[in-house]
């Protein structure tokens, strides 16, 4: 077998992937940008800013919903088109607002939506058509490059993004982020194979197919609870980290920077290690094994102290997590990918987007109200307690052979 390097996935596919990752940059280069001009430009509250980002999860997830049945029967480049195309038009209003003088907390919070809710089409779309693009056994290659490039875009995002915010003002990133949209939306364009429509509409109508036909597969369900559990708990500790390491232990911002960008660096070996250790080991061993790594090393996160022995702490604990995550990503994606007929793709990824979306906010505030009524710390160990038995939702066999649903089996034309 092939090395990811060396595995040939066609011009077409290079593409996608640029257009991907163009975005993905762009994404990270204006990490954080919405809270900052929040709160600087706008003079918002600490409420209000918490309320920006888990709002805009959840509301985008939940207008998303209707998306997931529409997406599928359309040819998935021109929606991939139009909803990068959209992206770029809300997020440059934000600049375009702020030159004028008339920005506002409310159009943040509606392009904070808007955008949301575009990505979860377009990632519907992109899981579809890739899975088009690319051939069945080569579909781990390309999630592991994927996977690559938003590790890499992580390490290296937010460290320019600071620089541009301290160099032009954090409007300016946003700018960056619109054009990256624009970006992509041309790279798409230029892909010059054949697309894919489900021909026609299931008797059964609606985003619930999605969460129906994972929750039908047996190995699909437990991969599906465990993903909400386990991505939950660790962003739940996301803002916990930024108000323990930048308010109590008094991080400067460059080493809060480090802490979180260099490690970004094992998700991309991870991505890299991925296929070659499936094609030693079997893809389901590789998974079970890296599933309950990236469960075990968050507890390390209930050590960090203040100084360097604490940042030193959260580099090595957020590495090793983040690489496991890199191995047992792209595998995670294939199975979905490779277990979902063409004409379900978009509706079951649009499903486990919007679920994700749904779950990592409620999983905020829920952590959010542990963290004030103990103390950050606190609520970040007892996170990294929970997350020790997630594993046990992961599939616990390799995976039988699908049978569809009843309902699925008499899909047809309405």
């Amino acid at each position: 077998m092939k090395s990811d390097a060396r595995t040939k996935l066609g011009s077409d596919f290079g593409w996608l992937w640029s257009a991907y990752a163009v975005s993905t940059y762009g994404t990270w280069i204006a990490f954080g940008t919405f809270p900052l001009v929040a709160v600087r430009v706008l003079h918002s509250s600490a409420f209000a800013v918490s309320l920006l980002e888990a709002a805009g999860l959840a509301v985008a997830a939940l207008v998303a919903v209707p998306l997931g049945p529409w997406v599928e029967h359309r040819a998935k480049r021109p929606v991939m088109v139009g909803t990068d195309l959209v992206r770029f038009l809300v997020m440059a209003s934000v600049p375009a607002a702020y030159l004028a003088g008339v920005l506002t907390y409310a159009q943040l919070l509606v392009v904070s939506v808007v955008s949301g809710t575009a990505g979860i089409a377009f990632t519907a779309a992109s899981g579809a058509y890739l899975k088009h693009l690319v051939a069945a056994d080569r579909l781990l290659v390309a999630n592991g490059r994927f996977e690559g490039t938003s590790w890499l875009a992580t390490a290296a995002g937010p460290p320019l993004g600071g620089a541009l915010v301290g160099l032009l003002g954090p409007v300016v990133t946003i700018a960056a982020d619109a054009f990256s949209y624009l970006l992509s939306a041309l790279g798409i364009l230029r892909i010059r194979g054949g697309d894919v429509a489900s021909p026609c509409a299931a008797r059964v109508t609606g985003l619930s197919n999605g969460w129906r036909f994972i929750f039908h597969d047996p190995f699909l369900r437990r991969l599906f609870l465990n993903a909400m559990t386990v991505n939950g708990l660790i962003m739940a500790t996301g803002p916990l980290m930024a108000v323990l390491l930048l308010g109590e232990y008094r991080f400067p911002a460059w080493q809060y920077g480090l802490a979180f960008g260099i490690p970004a660096l094992g998700g991309f070996v991870g991505a890299r290690l991925s296929a070659r250790l499936v094609a030693q080991y079997g893809r389901h061993r590789v998974m079970v094994v890296f599933g309950w790594l990236r469960s075990i090393f968050p507890l390390g996160l209930a050590l960090t102290r203040p100084g360097i022995p604490g940042l030193l702490t959260v580099i090595v604990v957020e590495a090793l997590l983040i690489a496991a995550m890199g191995v047992f990503n792209p595998i995670s994606a294939t199975e979905r990918l490779q277990r979902t007929p063409a004409d379900r793709v978009a509706q079951v990824v649009s499903a486990w987007s919007i679920s994700s979306k749904l779950s990592q906010a409620a999983f905020m505030t829920a952590w959010g109200v542990l963290g004030t009524l103990t103390s950050p710390l606190t609520a970040i160990t007892i996170s990294g307690v929970l997350l020790l038995a997630t594993p046990l939702l992961l599939p616990q066999r390799a995976p039988a052979a699908l049978t569809a649903s009843p309902s699925e089996e008499s899909a047809g034309c309405a």
